[in-house]
């Protein structure tokens, strides 16, 4: 497959820098958003299947990779509002958004609450369950340590220790490559690009979400790998039964990282889902 080229850049926001891969290529624009820990790079493979024929801006979303990690409760709201300053930064109009389990979170409300800037939607392998909301824990009360990597013996002393070791606690190599993506070389060693504080954070602030589906109007396509775990049954057809115009397809794989772990029926479902639009 022929290489396509994204175009790294910054974003300097009104509160936060957002950095972004941007293939700049003419066609609709599609904006994908990471999961937690993750980053724009990991839609490598993504960009390599779509850019030629769509506009694919993949950030780094707040606290993680190369953007801004300010002190923050890195709610959905939050980064939603994050994500409408970057789509108007950039002229965009409105986008296709895809949104993998955290990233899924964010463009589920990024649809609901600003439906002028998101044409289609997308969620990969999220549920809309949490804990029932609004989390009224003010800032200063707030964890600030990952309860994931707060024991992980970093800075790891190569990139082959850090490989290891990841691969040991996350249990796939898909999983291993996506945490490998926001590791980075420093002078004592290799550590990760994302804010313990707004990993902690995000987690803290995470609600349920069922009550905005309803106000989701765009065109919906809703992914879940049948054994991973993230989605329910239940939390699946409920989410169906909620959203207005919901394709919903399972793709039967174990890996949370549905966009990769059967990249042949993910594109097959996916390349039908935007022939429709």
């Amino acid at each position: 497959m022929e290489k396509v080229r994204s175009h790294r850049q910054t974003a300097r926001l009104r509160e936060i820098d957002i950095f972004f891969r941007d293939t700049g290529t003419a066609g609709p624009a599609i904006l994908c958003l990471h999961g937690r820990y993750g980053r724009g790079a990991t839609w490598a493979d993504f960009i390599r299947n779509y850019g030629k024929e769509y506009r694919i801006i993949a950030p780094d979303q707040r606290g993680h990779g190369l953007s801004g990690k300010p002190v923050a409760k890195y709610t959905a709201g939050e980064m939603a509002d994050d994500m409408v300053e970057l789509v108007k930064h950039l002229k965009l109009g409105q986008v296709i958004v895809v949104g993998h389990s955290m990233g899924g979170r964010v463009a589920g409300h990024l649809a609901a609450l600003h439906p002028e800037v998101v044409l289609a939607l997308a969620i990969l392998d999220k549920s809309a369950s949490g804990p029932a909301g609004p989390v009224t824990l003010p800032l200063d009360q707030a964890p600030t340590i990952d309860p994931l990597t707060h024991d992980w013996p970093m800075p790891f002393a190569s990139r082959e220790k850090a490989r290891e070791f990841i691969r040991s606690v996350v249990g796939s190599d898909l999983s291993c490559d996506y945490f490998m993506e926001s590791l980075v070389g420093t002078p004592e060693g290799f550590r990760m690009l994302f804010s313990s504080q707004a990993m902690a954070a995000n987690i803290a602030y995470e609600e349920n979400w069922f009550h905005l589906l309803h106000k989701i109007k765009c065109p919906v396509l809703m992914v879940r790998a049948t054994g991973s775990g993230a989605v329910s049954d239940q939390d699946f057809a409920s989410m169906q039964a909620l959203i207005p115009h919901c394709t919903a397809r399972e793709i039967p794989h174990a890996d949370h990282n549905v966009h990769l772990g059967d990249k042949e029926r993910f594109y097959a479902c996916f390349d039908e889902w935007l022939k429709g639009l």
